[in-house]
């Protein structure tokens, strides 16, 4: 195997995502707020997510799109943040708002939003 680039996944590094996950967010924790802070692309989270040798950084990834799905739906909910926009950032967690239509066009009742199975 050549030499290539030294990873910049480090102990320090990691210290500083688990930093990331326990604070205070302005709004809402990201992936791309995780990536800012640790001065890395999105792209490198995403692959270091996946990568079972860094298993302690996916669990942290993991809990940051769960804290940031609580925290839409609950700011979403007392109208904290605004309807539209947490739909869509919701859209990334696989919510929908589809409407089922039966074959005569009369809407069967649907929830507002729903978790999609696709």
């Amino acid at each position: 195997m050549g030499a290539g680039r030294p990873t910049d996944y480090t102990p320090e590094l990691l210290e500083k995502a688990r930093a990331y996950e326990q604070g205070e967010h302005a709004t809402i924790p990201s992936i791309a707020g995780l990536a800012v802070h640790l001065d890395i692309s999105r792209e490198t989270c995403h692959v270091w997510a996946k990568d079972e040798s860094k298993t302690e950084f996916s669990d942290i990834y993991r809990r940051i799109l769960t804290k940031q799905e609580s925290t839409l739906l609950n700011k979403g909910l007392d109208g904290t943040f605004n309807p539209t926009i947490t739909k869509l950032i919701l859209t990334k967690h696989n919510y929908t708002d589809k409407q089922d239509i039966t074959s005569d066009g009369k809407q069967l009742p649907t929830p507002i939003l729903g978790i999609s199975n696709d």
